[in-house]
C-alpha cells in the first residue's frame, strides 16, 4: 500500500495504490484529506474487487495505521 501527494488538475490531492510483487498498480483512490475515513474506504474498495491480501504493508502514516 502506497500513498504519496500529487497535483491534479491543478490541485493537490492525495494518492493511494496498493501494489502487487511485481509492483503493479492495483488499484487507486484519490482524495483531499489524509485520515482514518480515507484510507479505510480504500482499502474496503481494494479488497471488494480484488480479494482479501495474504498480506499488507503500510507505511507508518497515522491515517494507514488508523484503517488497517
Amino acid at each position: 500500500m502506497n500513498e504519496t501527494y500529487i497535483k491534479v488538475k491543478g490541485e493537490w490531492m492525495y494518492l493511494y495504490r496498493p501494489v502487487d510483487k511485481g509492483g503493479n498498480t492495483v488499484d487507486f483512490l484519490l482524495t483531499k484529506r489524509r485520515n482514518k475515513y480515507a484510507a479505510h474506504k480504500f482499502l474496503v474498495k481494494a479488497i471488494r474487487n480484488h480479494g482479501y491480501p495474504k498480506l499488507i504493508n503500510i507505511d507508518q502514516s497515522g491515517a494507514n495505521k488508523e484503517a488497517n
